[in-house]
């Protein structure tokens, strides 16, 4: 007996020593046009942190430690996998010198040489010419984190990237508190939170690579708790600062509806309902002031505008890792020879709020599974029908699903590396073959969910008389 327990923990040791030797390398010696490096260091990864949750799965502490020793290991790095965080950096300089980076273009600043900022050279190479071309979209709380780091190391970028990475793990170690305290008060097994925390896509792309969706994730795992709890109107606060770090939980709003209004199944008619209304209303009104309250300090019709042009590019401009609008751009080439995009961009968004909508009126949102559930169903619908779909968007699925019983997230955690092949183009170029495989796994996987939770699956088969 002694000698297998020797055996069992001989064997996590020797996994933990590979993950961290993994996490090193990818950290350190990693170039992102070396694809096959990636995925074989991605794969392993993958594969050693299962084995850590499956050989440890009551052993929350030590997954616990370990996660967070996992994030420590870049701490003193240098994202390899993306250079967004050197407009990070700028717009936190350019807040502590007192300007508004929501009002100027770097390549302006960069061009009459001028810029007030430390290094600004040097960030603007970072960031790329596509990055200082437009103007920055992050929302207030994001600027708050930038400033942060302006605040510790105004003159450092090495030294603003440990900043950005100290507030990411706090995100992290947040999210696991009350991500589980949530499974628990759901009575959902607590040890599925590491499905999340130890996901190496997670640690590569917020503790390595430096994507606010981690601080986003935690104030909407937070204000999950909070509704869980009865404590509706701090839950507004905290999904209000949500929306403040990335704009995308807005697209949730609708689905509280029947949280609110068709609490328990006798309230389902529309007399019942009425003297709900004002809690709901609150909920929002809550939500949406605290929201404008974060940008109080930034607006004016200059901001405005520059804000909604900059994000209507998202729509209407840009286009990567997408599924849905690659299918529909190869059809517009094929009747009428051009890029569809700008149109595409349009219509597209009205059928994701079409579909949200539906979720909202036609589908059970009364219980915190039932509403993370239509949540889940949300977002996917507005990434499946996105123009742009970058890695690190996934956190959001990811970190739902784990309340759920889906897990295709997961999966599409794992695949979505197969959209860094576009780096191994010096021209930045899709290699479209393996977006197609990543989206026939991501689908293939949730079309099978979708009929095992169906209750045609659940249905008794006739036997044969």
């Amino acid at each position: 007996m002694l000698g297998n327990v020797w055996k069992y923990h001989k064997f996590s040791v020797l996994l933990i020593l590979i993950t961290f030797l993994f996490y090193w390398s990818f950290a350190y010696t990693l170039e992102r046009v070396d694809f096959i490096k990636m995925i074989s260091l991605w794969t392993g990864l993958f594969f050693v942190s299962y084995k850590l949750i499956q050989l440890n799965p009551n052993n929350w502490k030590f997954l616990a430690v370990m996660a967070l020793l996992f994030r420590i290991v870049f701490l003193v790095a240098i994202p390899n996998l993306s250079q967004d965080f050197y407009r990070f950096i700028w717009d936190g300089r350019m807040i502590l010198e007192g300007f508004n980076p929501y009002l100027s273009l770097p390549e302006v600043w960069v061009a009459e040489g001028n810029a007030p900022i430390a290094q600004a050279q040097e960030l603007y190479q970072g960031m790329g010419e596509l990055n200082g071309h437009h103007y920055t979209n992050y929302p207030p709380v994001s600027q708050l984190c930038y400033f942060i780091a302006a605040l510790v190391a105004s003159k450092s970028i090495l030294g603003s990237a440990m900043v950005f990475r100290i507030l990411i793990i706090l995100a992290d170690v947040g999210i696991f508190y009350f991500g589980r305290k949530l499974l628990q008060s759901l009575k959902i097994p607590e040890n599925r939170i590491f499905w999340y925390i130890l996901n190496p896509f997670v640690i590569i792309e917020f503790s390595g690579n430096l994507h606010f969706e981690a601080v986003m994730v935690f104030f909407l795992i937070w204000s999950l708790y909070l509704l869980q709890k009865g404590y509706w109107y701090w839950a507004a606060v905290v999904l209000a600062l949500s929306v403040s770090v990335k704009l995308i939980p807005l697209l949730f709003l609708p689905l509280f509806f029947r949280k609110f209004v068709f609490r328990e199944p006798e309230n389902c008619n529309v007399f019942s309902w009425i003297g709900t209304l004002p809690k709901l209303i609150g909920f929002y009104s809550i939500v949406l002031g605290v929201v404008l309250l974060t940008f109080a300090p930034f607006l004016s019709e200059q901001f405005l505008y520059n804000y909604k042009r900059t994000i209507s590019l998202w729509f209407q401009n840009f286009e990567f890792n997408a599924s849905i609008y690659f299918i529909v751009r190869w059809i517009g080439y094929k009747v009428v020879g051009w890029n569809v995009i700008e149109t595409a961009g349009k219509i597209l968004p009205l059928v994701t709020i079409a579909i949200i909508l539906g979720l909202t009126f036609f589908r059970k949102n009364r219980t915190i599974p039932q509403l993370i559930t239509g949540m889940l169903l949300g977002i996917c619908t507005y990434y499946f029908l996105s123009t742009t779909i970058h890695p690190w968007y996934i956190a959001v699925p990811l970190s739902l699903c784990i309340f759920t019983k889906y897990k295709f997230p997961i999966a599409w955690s794992f695949v979505v590396v197969f959209s860094y092949t576009a780096y191994i183009d010096p021209n930045f170029k899709e290699n479209l073959w393996m977006v197609g495989l990543e989206y026939l796994i991501v689908f293939a996987f949730f079309g099978w969910e979708i009929y095992r939770n169906s209750n045609f699956a659940s249905k008794p088969k006739l036997s044969k008389t």
